[in-house]
């Protein structure tokens, strides 16, 4: 018979090793990180801090910047370095916007301008906030997402910015209103993206209106919210429709979300695509960027749509056509992709299966109604940042990313190639509506005239033929 033994061999050298690259702060995060994976009544979606400063409000902080500014509101003044550096790189791509940069900063079409903005706070808007200061205008600026602001950036910029990942609700508006209620400085125009700071001074401050001279609105939820004021008689200024326009709705909306949304669920809930069945709601160009990428990766992706065109492109395109209430049961991932209220109801979420992933690519973070799921006999448990377990009485979980809110830009970055097509269309209305004589725009939404959509695409393809010189001619008949 032969004798087993059993080896044990140590390897002391590796574990003093081991132990010494487990620094501080890497202990801090990890007992951090086990610590956020325990059940609680809420859910904080915001990054996971790292040192003691994170729990500090930045309201609560004195900060100043390197010209002894000390109007502003953000995480860590200390981070200003790397988030320039993320600024230059930005503009290296952001090929239009430096191009209307350098053809217009002698002019100054924008001299006088004191903008108000509300917009994500990342690298590209840091280049199109920068680009309306050298064109002239004076600038302050708010986030309109809680979780898209890159703190670094905000550090970088450091001028009249009031915004940090993580806010709070009543850090939001606070931020906001840190931007109009300011002694001797009053706004006369407004770049907003979801309407949050066209509705707050709507709201608190509508004297101001007496001087704006405009709104350029970029997202579809901003323009339900200006439609309604408009079809009630209070739209006080016009408006430009940045949304509707080709340049927005061709390229950012279509390209950014296909190469965006992978990334998100990779980074977010680790998700195999392959085989998968995903419901995306929606088939505009938010939805078809969405579904073909999931399509590439092997899903099998059903689609649910209300409008008869985009319904019959989905069915041409190769997609299944389904109501959510048919499917939901059997997917594995729902997807809102509408800039619409309540898309994903309790209801569904009830009769969804263990394990499904819900979130949320649209504008508005109304798609999913996630306040139904703060109810006492469900349990949220926080996994890590963006990612939430809602757990039932009989113990089925849904994962919830964002927390209902816009999921690349939360949790992921999105092209800037194609992001500069926008905020140079908005640099080009912005300055459309400032310059506008009187008389020429009533009080009313206008669609993005057509001039300044080709006029952003010249800036854009001046680019591309420098580029592509030669296989332009290559192509060209003899």
């Amino acid at each position: 018979m032969r004798k087993v033994y059993s080896l044990q061999i140590q390897y002391p050298e590796q574990t003093r090793e081991f132990d010494s690259r487990l620094t501080k702060t890497g202990r801090r995060s990890l007992s951090h990180s086990i610590s956020h994976s325990s059940t609680d009544s809420n859910s904080s979606g915001g990054s996971d801090a790292e040192n003691p400063e994170d729990e500090v409000s930045p309201r609560d902080m004195q900060q100043i910047n390197s010209k002894g500014n000390r109007d502003f509101c953000i995480k860590n003044i200390k981070l200003a370095g790397f988030g320039r550096r993320e600024i230059e790189l930005a503009e290296d791509e952001m090929t239009a916007l430096m191009a209307l940069r350098k053809a217009a900063q002698s002019e100054k079409p924008l001299a006088a301008a004191k903008i108000v903005g509300c917009t994500h706070i990342t690298a590209q808007t840091a280049v199109l906030f920068e680009t309306l200061m050298v064109l002239g205008a004076q600038c302050r600026w708010a986030a309109c997402n809680i979780y898209s602001t890159q703190d670094e950036v905000a550090a970088a910029l450091a001028e009249q910015v009031f915004a940090w990942k993580g806010e709070s609700e009543d850090d939001f508006w606070w931020c906001i209103d840190r931007c109009v209620n300011v002694e001797g400085w009053e706004p006369n125009m407004i770049l907003d993206d979801g309407g949050d700071m066209t509705h707050w001074i709507y709201k608190k401050y509508p004297h101001l209106f007496k001087k704006v001279k405009g709104i350029v609105e970029e997202s579809i939820t901003g323009i339900h919210r200006l439609h309604h004021l408009s079809k009630a008689g209070k739209l006080c200024v016009p408006a430009i429709n940045v949304n509707d326009s080709v340049t927005k709705q061709k390229f950012d909306n279509l390209y950014c979300c296909r190469e965006s949304i992978l990334d998100s669920l990779k980074k977010t809930a680790d998700i195999m695509f392959g085989g998968k069945q995903v419901a995306v709601c929606g088939y505009g160009e938010v939805g078809k960027g969405c579904s073909a990428a999931l399509k590439a990766m092997g899903s099998i992706v059903y689609i649910t749509e209300i409008d008869p065109i985009c319904a019959l492109q989905a069915c041409m395109d190769g997609f299944r056509l389904a109501k959510l209430g048919d499917v939901v049961r059997q997917v594995d991932m729902v997807i809102t992709c509408t800039g619409n209220k309540n898309i994903v109801v309790r209801e569904h979420m009830d009769l969804m299966k263990n394990g499904c992933v819900v979130c949320n690519m649209g504008r508005s973070n109304t798609e999913i109604d996630v306040n139904s799921l703060r109810t006492p006999e469900l349990v949220w448990q926080h996994v890590r940042a963006q990612v939430d377990h809602i757990i039932w009485p009989d113990g089925k979980r849904i994962v919830l990313l964002a927390e209902g809110r816009v999921l690349n830009l939360s949790s992921s970055t999105v092209p800037i190639y194609v992001l500069s097509i926008t905020a140079t269309t908005q640099a080009l209305a912005l300055i459309e509506l400032f310059n506008a004589p009187e008389g020429r725009y009533k009080q009313d939404v206008y669609l993005l005239p057509k001039k300044l959509g080709n006029n952003a695409m010249d800036f854009q393809n001046s680019i591309l033929k420098q580029t592509h010189t030669n296989e332009i001619c290559v192509c060209l008949p003899a």
